[in-house]
């Protein structure tokens, strides 16, 4: 018997290398980008090494330059750290909503509006942050631009990330779990709580993980509403701080020498950590799919 033969398709060969060579451009300029990063922060991780991460004296005075960036990355942290806070309960609530709840004909024009707020850019969160929420602080609990501020803003520009996501990773769950704890007598809720939320508990991490990382990079809605302070670690919420995208933002078109080695090493720091956490959320939500019966849908 004649072997058969798999018959190689051109179209097929040159489709695969072309979308193959995409892909490896993506990583390409990520690689790029970390060594720009790296050589542009070489003066200040010599100069100052570890210390950079302990310090908080940030004096980009000529002749008695030292920058420290532990109030920065605290900064960052703290804000990020109280978003989520906000946020995740909500986005969770959104989700199962969607997901479990809603009708059809309900189901599909939220879903768009929800995705609809990513959409939008971040200096029109800043300006509405500006001119609609600090003045009802400012009138409920005397809080002008503070961290406070700046986190609740994030909140709800994360939000449709955290709610997206958790959306597709419900969806993944098997309907025959859900069939199964329905017919063992559970209630809806005690088959959400039950079955449903722990076997997609990976997948609502990563989730989370995901609106983290947009939380900590976020530049333009945090510099016009966290005042900025970049003095010392601030501990209240309701005081003006910086993070280490305002800081950025705010010195780095004027900044030269040892001040924009030591800008630099903060935006490689931040660029690491958002790379780390998208890695690990994928993998987490990347769990789900893989588990029996579960599939991620579009």
């Amino acid at each position: 018997m004649a072997s058969a033969r798999r018959e190689v398709n051109t179209g097929d060969v040159v489709f695969r290398g072309v979308t193959a060579s995409f892909a490896t451009v993506v990583v390409v300029i990520l690689v790029v980008v970390a060594l720009a990063l790296l050589a542009g922060s070489k003066q200040t991780l010599f100069t100052h090494g570890a210390q950079f991460l302990t310090s908080t004296d940030w004096n980009p005075v000529e002749g008695r330059e030292s920058f420290g960036a532990l109030q920065f990355v605290w900064g960052t942290l703290l804000t990020s750290a109280l978003a989520l806070v906000i946020a995740v309960p909500i986005s969770l609530g959104v989700a199962i909503f969607l997901a479990e709840l809603a009708p059809d004909f309900v189901r599909v024009p939220m879903s768009f509006l929800v995705e609809l707020l990513a959409a939008v850019p971040s200096v029109i969160y800043g300006l509405c942050g500006v001119f609609i929420l600090r003045p009802v602080l400012l009138k409920v609990a005397n809080v002008g631009n503070s961290i406070l501020l700046a986190s609740i803003v994030l909140a709800i520009m994360i939000l449709t990330t955290i709610s997206s996501v958790t959306r597709e990773v419900l969806r993944a769950v098997p309907n025959v779990l859900r069939e199964g704890a329905l017919a063992l007598g559970a209630t809806r809720w005690e088959m959400l709580r039950m079955v449903v939320l722990p076997y997609a508990m990976s997948g609502i991490s990563g989730a989370i993980i995901l609106g983290l990382g947009r939380a900590l990079g976020e530049t333009m809605a945090v510099t016009m509403l966290i005042g900025n302070n970049k003095t010392h670690i601030v501990t209240n919420v309701t005081e003006p701080a910086s993070t280490m995208a305002s800081i950025i933002a705010n010195e780095y078109p004027e900044a030269h020498g040892l001040q924009l080695s030591a800008l630099t090493e903060i935006g490689l720091l931040l660029f690491v950590l958002t790379l780390a956490l998208n890695i690990v959320a994928r993998l987490l939500v990347w769990r789900v799919g893989r588990l029996p019966g579960g599939a991620v849908r579009a």
